[in-house]
């Protein structure tokens, strides 16, 4: 049986990524079933940072201006941190992680896309007290990731609004 693929639907065009459902289920299936509720349709990236990460998925998105913005939580609540010794993905370019707030068991529905190597953010790297589990990669599109990432800034405002059109899932 092979992972579950995401099609990200954006203003700026479509990529896809493979959700690691194999080894990270609880945060992969997390994801999916916020995906196929439709809970991402119509959000906006909230904040992106060139060389760094794209993050989406707070429910205040839905207005790109509203100053609430990245401080919604998940409507499915919070998820427990998976932290599987048998899955070290490092957060690197390309791959798909749960934001949180910092502290443990706090991810939900927001995630981000790393754009650099951000390994100071994987879960077992005692360097900072981030920990993010990466739960998918990106398969097709990287170069619309790109064109997103053009559009951020130092601050994290974005220049132009990005809309997600859809999230679905294949499986």
């Amino acid at each position: 049986m092979s992972n579950p693929v995401a099609v990200f639907n954006t203003s700026e065009g479509t990529f896809k990524a493979e959700l690691f459902i194999d080894s990270m289920p609880v945060t992969a299936g997390n994801f999916i079933k916020l995906a196929k509720s439709g809970f991402y349709n119509g959000l906006h990236f909230h904040r992106v940072i060139p060389d760094f990460m794209l993050q989406f998925g707070c429910e205040f998105s839905k207005n790109p201006n509203d100053p609430r913005a990245g401080t919604g939580s998940s409507p499915l609540g919070n998820i427990q941190d998976e932290h599987p010794e048998d899955a070290k993905f490092s957060n690197e370019p390309g791959t798909l992680s749960m934001a949180n707030t910092g502290r443990p068991n706090s991810g939900g529905a927001q995630f981000f896309i790393n754009t650099a190597h951000n390994s100071y953010l994987d879960w077992w790297d005692r360097r900072t007290p981030s920990a993010h589990p990466v739960f998918g990669k990106i398969t097709e599109g990287m170069d619309v990731v790109k064109t997103i990432e053009g559009l951020g800034s130092r601050s994290g405002r974005l220049k132009a609004p990005v809309k997600m059109h859809s999230v679905t899932i294949e499986e």
